[in-house]
């Protein structure tokens, strides 16, 4: 089975085989899956209203957010590794549609807490559902036991460059 990636990898081969660009292999179909992947997710988002990120605000103030008394933008931030200024403009999004709401905590005026509203409550657990039934689609070539291999090598990937940075 050759795929797009392996012709571009070939060619490099013919015109440069003093270069091992075998890296390049593990880099195209990365870079190429992701492309294809965010298309495929990003159709599950709009179809419930929202952008990716907005998705990841909601999701994270669904599943860290278990006291129900928000969470603080700063916390927002760290959990979606995204910039302050564009947590700003997502809550401004999501504010605007009804889904979060940003009071200031009673114990500390100078910070304010992001909660889910209700109807932000229901379209992230809507969105939810679908948004993993998609992912299955998406891996379903995949056996279980591959899943787990692909899941640990790029853990391992993931581990080590995270700890370099």
């Amino acid at each position: 089975m050759e795929d797009s990636v392996d012709r571009i990898v070939a060619q490099w081969a013919r015109v440069r085989p003093d270069v091992d660009v075998s890296p390049m292999g593990v880099f195209g179909r990365l870079s190429r899956l992701t492309r294809l992947f965010e298309r495929e997710l990003q159709t599950v988002f709009s179809q419930h209203g929202l952008q990716p990120g907005e998705f990841d605000i909601l999701a994270t103030l669904r599943r860290a957010d278990t006291e129900g008394r928000g969470l603080t933008a700063g916390q927002l931030a760290d959990s979606t590794m995204v910039t302050s200024g564009a947590i700003t403009n997502r809550l401004d999004r999501l504010v605007a549609k009804g889904l979060v709401t940003r009071e200031p905590d009673p114990h500390s005026r100078r910070t304010i807490r992001v909660a889910l509203t209700q109807r932000g409550r229901e379209v992230i657990d809507a969105a939810l559902d679908d948004h993993v039934s998609n992912e299955e689609r998406l891996l379903a070539t995949m056996t279980a036991s591959q899943r787990r291999q692909l899941e640990e090598l790029l853990r391992g990937l993931l581990d080590h460059h995270e700890s370099q940075a």
